[in-house]
């Protein structure tokens, strides 16, 4: 979900993200500014999670060896 929120800056900082980055950008350039410095997205736990999940990782199993015959029947 996104949130609004107003900031206020120097109007020459604010131009100078207008010709740089473009009026309709700012607020993803911003976002992706700041995301890693205050997001701790912890990507091994995540994948230790799925792993952790037998039938998740058994329906996987069964994916990638229909797709292994798959190649096989070319």
């Amino acid at each position: 979900m996104q949130k609004r929120m107003t900031i206020t800056m120097d109007e020459v900082v604010y131009e100078g993200l207008v010709r740089v980055v473009g009026r309709r950008k700012i607020s993803g350039f911003l976002e992706n500014l700041a995301r890693p410095h205050v997001v701790t997205d912890d990507l091994a736990a995540g994948y230790r999670a799925m792993a952790e999940d037998v039938v998740r990782e058994q329906e996987a199993l069964v994916w990638s060896e229909a797709l292994i015959g798959d190649h096989a029947a070319r």
